[in-house]
């Protein structure tokens, strides 16, 4: 299971549910890295994205037990997620955010796919900083880019300490 995020200069994510930079390079790596694999998200990221993406199994984990969406598969608790998803491929498997998703799987992402965007926008929600945590390294970067106006990088951290993903009691 692997983390994928785009990221601001300060670890912020999205304010009032909404991604706070579109990089349009970045969008293109996420479809290339999750197409054929499996998406975990929250509902907020969820609508955010604006609907069922394609060509992926898309998991939505949501305390809400009225949300339902046509191509989705609506789960409500992690344990309903690690059953969902104990015969896909590990590393097919992409948790997309929002900030308390990540929270919850990042212990059991084996990477995370983090595009860093040189900008703080005003943010309400926040990825852990990778670069402090215990257990994480930074693996490979690519050269610093630019889009619309912004500049940015993709760097891949590794996990050391994973967590398995079938928890046990």
């Amino acid at each position: 299971m692997k983390a994928i995020v785009a990221v601001n200069s300060d670890w912020g994510i999205g304010n009032m549910g909404k991604q706070t930079v579109i990089i349009p390079e970045d969008r293109r790596f996420f479809r290339k890295e999750t197409t054929g694999g499996t998406i975990i998200a929250g509902r907020k990221t969820f609508e955010d994205f604006g609907g069922v993406l394609p060509n992926r199994k898309n998991i939505v984990l949501t305390r809400d037990a009225e949300f339902a969406a046509d191509g989705v598969v609506v789960l409500h608790s992690l344990e309903d997620v690690f059953s969902e998803i104990a015969a896909d491929d590990p590393n097919s498997i992409f948790v997309a955010g929002g900030g308390n998703i990540y929270d919850l799987f990042l212990p059991f992402c084996t990477a995370a796919y983090v595009t860093k965007v040189n900008t703080a926008p005003p943010s309400d929600t926040y990825f852990p900083d990778l670069d402090t945590m215990p257990g994480w390294t930074l693996e490979d970067q690519c050269e610093t880019r630019i889009s619309n106006g912004y500049e940015y990088t993709i760097c891949v951290y590794t996990n050391n300490e994973a967590k398995p993903t079938c928890p046990r009691p």
